[in-house]
């Protein structure tokens, strides 16, 4: 597996080794031990989420606050996003940075997330499978989130605002200058 750091600190792209033969194609999704090797710090995943969306459906930006923070590992298993974080630790040196990456079922690349980044994604295709794995349980009273076209943020989703399918909830969503962090 290969690991490359990102502009957010402690944010990591994982592209893992693909054994193809005329069978088809083997790769480790998750080894704990690599990871947290490379981390060097431990990893304890409580939680599997998987969620199939819809062409143009965003999910995000979304974070658990305070000690319900979810560490996360996500990729995609079928179709492909466009997947953001946000750097909401105000200690951070990338606070206020985001980092944006395409995740497919064809590059099954991951990304890792660590605690204290708003995440969000965009499904390009329907049908489109995206999984990851908690370090913490949801807690619907600690959940928060950034409006995905927020100005001060400019994050470029490479799709059509006029058919970006958003829930009533994060339609809703504050500005990022209005987080209470």
């Amino acid at each position: 597996m290969t690991i490359t750091k990102t502009n957010i600190e402690g944010c990591v792209v994982i592209e893992p080794t693909i054994f193809e033969d005329n069978r088809g194609a083997f790769f480790e999704s998750y080894n704990k031990k690599s990871l947290e090797h490379y981390l060097g710090m431990p990893i304890d995943f409580v939680q599997d989420n998987h969620s199939i969306s819809t062409k143009g459906v965003l999910r995000g930006l979304h974070f658990q606050n305070g000690v319900f923070a979810q560490t996360k590992l996500v990729r995609v298993i079928r179709g492909e996003v466009i997947d953001i974080v946000v750097d909401i630790r105000k200690q951070s040196r990338s606070f206020g940075e985001y980092f944006k990456i395409r995740l497919s079922e064809e590059n099954k690349k991951m990304l890792f997330i660590p605690q204290g980044l708003a995440h969000g994604f965009l499904a390009l295709y329907d049908n489109t499978q995206f999984i990851y794995k908690c370090d913490q349980y949801y807690k619907k009273e600690a959940e928060g989130g950034i409006i995905y076209n927020d100005p001060d943020l400019n994050i470029d989703w490479e799709f059509p605002s006029e058919f970006i399918i958003l829930s009533e909830k994060d339609k809703k969503l504050p500005l990022f200058k209005e987080l209470e962090l």
